[in-house]
């Protein structure tokens, strides 16, 4: 049973690196369901054990953050941000820098994969009737919204479960990753800034702002509702059940439909994780990873130092991606200390603006774009992404070293 545990996780991240399956629609999140659910039936993972094997606490705190999102996006806010956005198109880099200022912001304390989702259909629409290349404003939100989005425990799945994984404070994590977040944001705007410095001068003409469905006191209510989560997280509450209440009374509406709400949740995302749990506590209980942890810490080589936590993380998520790799390390090794959690967390996001499938934000950005009839390329991303990645990761590195997080 052993072997066929370690054939078929070999194959599930080999699927996470690619994908897909070549030649069927098979997606990631189907890779790891199929794998999950053979390993239970062949006992791999007993059924009584299902309910240990899947960290529920980060499934509820995403749906939760998720339906929180969702009330945003249908208070039209981030449409109307993404086309404000775009009424900058005369004075081009403050019209980038406004796209990365706000898409940061909005990722660091919404999911940033659904912020993306929700603002880039709107801003290609208003930069491409300004006659303005969106390509460079694209990247620059994509890149934003991996940046922001590690200044907090909320930002991103990957650190959802970080959070979660290692009981680390919401403020103190914030505290912690706020600098070298808002220099990631600052790299990101002066990288693409250079790169695309020809698209930025090209002259922008007038076009009629188009009719946004805007609701401000909707926009009220989730304002409020943020504030008071964010309250919550600063209580003994577990977060959790936090984001949870406030989902719960998000839902309460005399105009919006429950039902739209809960359509907004990324399931597959959640399946996705659910599975992995599965299928890395499958391969927790052959005992291979124990004793790999075991020889790597012998000869000093686990990945609790900026030098090996940066190169691990660049690769990682940008082969299997950096939710899987989380949720793999975490799994295979245990009671690692809070600044080395804090690393993780940071180096993992940041790691993901180096190439187009670093991060699901990068693909959805890449995907919303084509339906509008922008193409973002693997090597229009790589041209800005690489030197951010290189930059930011250095800065961050930097910044874990001298507060003491972690050894050089």
């Amino acid at each position: 049973m052993t072997y066929v545990v370690l054939v078929l996780f070999g194959l599930t991240y080999l699927g996470m690196a690619l994908g897909r399956v070549p030649g069927l629609r098979i997606d990631r999140a189907g890779i790891a369901l199929i794998v999950a659910v053979v390993l239970v039936a062949a006992g791999a993972v007993p059924r009584d054990a299902m309910d240990e094997a899947i960290h529920f606490p980060t499934l509820l705190l995403l749906g939760g953050l998720m339906i929180l999102s969702a009330r945003v996006g249908a208070s039209g806010f981030y449409g109307e941000v993404a086309t404000w956005i775009a009424r900058q198109a005369g004075r081009p880099r403050l019209l980038l820098a406004s796209t990365i200022a706000i898409g940061g912001i909005l990722s660091a304390f919404l999911v940033n994969d659904i912020v993306v989702f929700a603002m880039t259909p709107p801003l290609c629409a208003g930069l491409a009737a300004r006659n303005l290349d969106p390509r460079p404003y694209l990247l620059g939100l994509a890149a934003a919204s991996n940046a922001g989005s590690a200044a907090t425990l909320i930002g991103n799945p990957q650190n959802i479960l970080i959070g979660q994984a290692g009981a680390l404070s919401f403020w103190g994590y914030f505290a912690d990753a706020a600098i070298p977040s808002l220099a990631a944001l600052v790299i990101s705007y002066g990288c693409v800034a250079y790169v695309w410095r020809a698209s930025l001068k090209t002259p922008s003409k007038d076009a009629p702002s188009e009719a946004i469905t805007f609701d401000r006191f909707q926009v009220g209510i989730c304002a409020a509702a943020l504030v008071l989560l964010l309250i919550l997280f600063a209580s003994p509450l577990p977060r959790e059940i936090s984001a949870l209440l406030v989902a719960a009374s998000l839902i309460i509406s005399r105009t919006l439909p429950s039902r739209q709400l809960l359509d907004e949740i990324d399931v597959p995302l959640l399946i996705l994780f659910a599975a992995l749990f599965v299928i890395n506590d499958a391969f927790a209980r052959t005992g291979v990873p124990e004793e790999a942890v075991r020889t790597l810490a012998t000869y000093n080589l686990l990945p609790d130092r900026v030098s090996s936590l940066v190169p691990i993380s660049l690769l990682l998520s940008n082969t299997i991606g950096n939710v899987p790799a989380v949720v793999m390390i975490l799994k295979v090794w245990h009671g690692i200390p809070e600044g080395i959690l804090v690393g993780l967390a940071v180096l993992s996001t940041l790691a993901g603006n180096l190439l187009l499938v670093g991060s699901l934000a990068n693909l959805i950005v890449a995907e919303r774009a084509a339906i509008q009839g922008v193409r973002l390329t693997f090597r229009d991303h790589a041209k800005a992404g690489v030197p951010i990645t290189i930059l930011s990761m250095l800065v961050a590195g930097f910044w874990l070293w001298i507060g003491g997080y972690m050894a050089l």
